[in-house]
């Protein structure tokens, strides 16, 4: 069986699930490709599905949902009845509509999907000063990736005919959640810069970025398309890119969470099926 798993990852924690659960199928004696498309370009080339039995779409999730930018990707594919499945990775607070609004829009694409999975990642705004899944993706991820692999092999082999259903929706229309990703910019409120610190200008601030918004050469991120991803602030080399601090918003967000920082840190994740 070929599988493409085709993936979205700024930070880094779908790029090492997605790694984790290629392995995992190949165990199974599957043919696996990985198809990063974080970066424009990537996004631009696509993807050619037709030389696979079967797709897995790896995202994180960002108020909620899917980012805009892998939504809109998804929304460009033609699936013709072929099988596939999704997994999300979440920095602890809620992972919902993610499954459902992204598993639509690969059904309107001709896609059957037929499993899910969310793992704890460490969060984006760790890099301010949250203290949210420091240290995960663990041993926790990759025993549940195992069993994901499993689950979804046996779906695309036909060994389980079973296709997934009865995903959450939330209580959030389309509108209200769109209106929620500029809550990401109260936040963020100062976008990555080098903020006068000087650097080599190797330019992988820019070559990375997923949005374009990034000029390595003066240090600033573009507002009007930056998405707070943070991935330029977590890969520069010198550190010389920073945000404001997040500190200040850690303890309010445990509260309107209803949770503690220990009850969130032993979150686990989850197969949908």
């Amino acid at each position: 069986m070929n599988i493409a798993i085709a993936f979205f990852s700024a930070t880094g924690n779908t790029r090492a699930m997605a790694r984790i659960i290629r392995d995992h199928f190949k165990a199974l004696s599957a043919k696996v490709d990985l198809h990063d498309v974080t970066v424009p370009a990537a996004r631009q080339k696509g993807v050619d599905l037709s030389a696979y039995d079967a797709a897995v779409f790896g995202s994180p999730v960002h108020s909620l949902r899917a980012p805009q930018l892998m939504r809109d990707w998804l929304a460009t594919l033609d699936g013709n009845g072929m099988r596939c499945a999704m997994f999300f990775t979440f920095g602890g607070f809620m992972v919902h509509p993610a499954h459902h609004s992204t598993a639509e829009i690969l059904k309107r694409r001709g896609f059957t999907v037929v499993a899910s999975a969310e793992f704890p990642g460490k969060h984006t705004y760790n890099l301010g000063g949250w203290r949210a899944f420091p240290d995960r993706p663990d041993d926790r991820e990759r025993d549940l990736a195992a069993r994901y692999a499993e689950a979804a092999y046996n779906r695309f082999a036909g060994n389980d005919p079973g296709e997934l259903s009865d995903l959450p929706q939330g209580p959030f229309s389309e509108a209200e959640l769109t209106h929620f990703e500029s809550f990401r910019f109260k936040m963020v409120s100062k976008l990555p810069t080098r903020d006068g610190t000087e650097c080599s200008l190797c330019g992988l601030c820019e070559e990375i970025c997923p949005s374009g918004a990034m000029n390595h050469a003066t240090g600033i991120a573009d507002p009007h398309a930056c998405i707070a991803c943070l991935g330029c602030v977590a890969a520069c080399p010198e550190n010389a890119l920073v945000i404001n601090s997040t500190r200040e918003s850690w303890q309010p967000k445990l509260s309107m969470s209803n949770t503690t920082e220990a009850e969130l840190n032993a979150q686990t994740g989850k197969i949908y099926l």
